[in-house]
């Protein structure tokens, strides 16, 4: 037991140590120090969140030059803004000589940001463009304090951020989904809805429910009666070979059924993610709803259903789950260390008209009701870990699988174990022909 430590004898040699317990026991859940100390938290963000490439919007958010909009994650606000070429920058939210954000509005459009302190005037590709009155200061030079940046890349018509400068070029690790995402053609799709699930809960608790469906059939009857994945892989094994075999003639789009396994420790690079496995729905369901018809226009280039559905994951905070007629991306934002945002986003078809192509109470309904079960008991079990009781028990070998890999691809960051391991082929729950690429 013994899990609470005085914040004074909370130390680096603490958390090392806290480490190397926690990695001598792969198969245990995590501890409660890794949740509420508040060390912890700032090396995670030095370690994890800061090096790690994020999803931070669509690109029908930045459709004319000067459109921007913000991308918060705990302390820091990044502006993501489209230049007159039609470049994308992502620009540090906080000017160069106070430190005021320059941006305090959601979105929008803007021809310059100007600081509302003393008026510093930055560009869209953040060069600073005026300093009122600084030409006073001898050997000043505007040059020398543009908008700090991050990285930026874009796919599938998503962009994606990362603090660090060297991080690895997430666009080529975005490439090995290509087969598998590009027939959706997100870049033309229309966002139909969006929403926010803020849970008073660490990050990790939040993703590692994610990461699991060991709890599907307890909490989700909705969504266990559609998917298969709630079940063990060998009850539905015959569903899934089923499912492949028909996929390429059902849908008009070949390749569907290929899985890409690289995350965490085996991804292309620290932070960079990529993954994909396609899995049945039950019998009589053609999609995500509550009665297996479609909710949608189909997506880019398919041209029917195989009854099967496909999750994705970028980076290690942001998810979908693809159906023929719709798309659905999650992702999990920090706020601080017992606060985290869950959003979902809803694609459809570009050309979807509200109303007359789909309804948007029946698109959302599913997932929307999944994710007020999801808030439900990701509360209780932030609960239940801040007693000072708790102790973690063992984790499912198939179900928790992959929290398992996340742990360790975590704890190692944690204390700056960066180490990338070469990917070899393996079998996991989600998909008998895994192969990695």
């Amino acid at each position: 037991m013994n899990r609470f430590i005085p914040l004074r004898e909370d130390d680096q040699a603490q958390l090392q140590s806290r480490v190397a317990s926690q990695l001598a026991d792969p198969d245990a859940a995590l501890a409660g120090y890794f949740y509420d100390s508040p060390l912890v938290y700032q090396r995670e963000l030095e370690n994890v969140m800061f090096r790690s490439w994020h999803f931070a919007g669509h690109v029908s958010q930045l459709r004319e030059s000067g459109d921007y909009f913000l991308y918060e994650i705990a302390t820091e606000s990044v502006i993501v803004v489209r230049d007159a070429a039609g470049e994308i920058h992502g620009l540090i939210n906080s000017c160069r000589h106070r430190g005021a954000r320059v941006c305090d509005t959601p979105c929008g459009n803007r021809k310059t940001f100007v600081c509302p302190y003393h008026g510093w005037v930055y560009g869209h590709d953040g060069a600073l463009r005026g300093a009122r009155a600084m030409e006073s200061l001898q050997g000043f030079s505007r040059e020398d304090y543009p908008l700090k940046k991050v990285r930026v890349a874009v796919r599938f018509g998503m962009i994606f951020i990362n603090f660090d400068r060297e991080a690895v070029d997430f666009e080529a690790c975005l490439a090995h989904l290509d087969a598998q995402m590009r027939p959706y053609q997100l870049e033309h799709a229309k966002v139909a809805h969006r929403q926010v699930y803020s849970v008073d809960a660490n990050w990790k608790i939040a993703l590692g429910n994610y990461l699991e469906c060991y709890h599907c059939e307890t909490a989700h009857r909705l969504y266990s009666r559609v998917h298969s994945f709630k079940s063990p892989e060998h009850e539905v094994a015959g569903l899934n070979r089923d499912m492949w075999a028909r996929s390429a003639q059902a849908t008009g789009v070949p390749g569907l059924e290929k899985s890409v396994y690289r995350i965490f420790r085996e991804a292309p690079g620290f932070g960079a993610c990529v993954y994909t496995s396609r899995y049945a729905l039950f019998p009589g369901f053609k999609t995500g709803s509550a009665n297996g018809e479609p909710l949608a226009p189909l997506m880019g280039e398919f041209r029917g259903y195989d009854e099967g559905a496909a999750d994705y994951q970028f980076g290690p905070l942001a998810y979908m789950l693809n159906y023929p007629d719709h798309c659905v991306l999650f992702r999990y934002v920090p706020r601080a260390i017992d606060k985290t945002d869950m959003e979902i986003i809803w694609f459809v078809h570009g050309d979807a008209e509200e109303g007359v192509d789909y309804q948007r109470d029946a698109l959302v309904h599913l997932w929307h009701e999944t994710t007020l079960e999801d808030k439900r008991i990701i509360d209780l079990n932030a609960a239940g870990i801040g007693s000072h009781f708790f102790e973690p028990g063992p984790q499912h070998p198939q179900f928790e699988d992959t929290p398992r890999r996340f742990f360790d691809w975590y704890l190692n960051a944690l204390v700056g174990n960066f180490e990338v391991i070469d990917p070899t082929p393996r079998q996991h729950r989600t998909s008998a022909r895994e192969t990695a690429e």
